[in-house]
């Protein structure tokens, strides 16, 4: 599923950091970096369709890297 993100991501919390992510090495073979760190948040989406929903939006980010891998965790509305 495609989308963009509309505003700013809001109540954002770290779910695992280092060694307690699973998909590590695939994050460092495909984007280097280290420190990686799993996030979530709540977000305005807007999806292929041109609807917008708020969401809960998991991905991974890095220093010098950013968010990578982002996925709609589920809708809130």
């Amino acid at each position: 599923m495609h989308f963009t993100i509309v505003g700013d991501i809001s109540q954002v919390d770290t779910i695992a950091k280092g060694r307690g992510i699973r998909s590590l090495v695939r994050l460092r073979a495909a984007f280097g970096g280290t420190n990686w760190r799993k996030m979530k948040g709540v977000a305005t989406v807007e999806l292929e369709s041109g609807h917008m929903r708020r969401a809960e939006i998991h991905w991974y980010e890095a220093h010098g890297v950013g968010r990578r891998w982002l996925k709609i965790k589920r809708f809130l509305d």
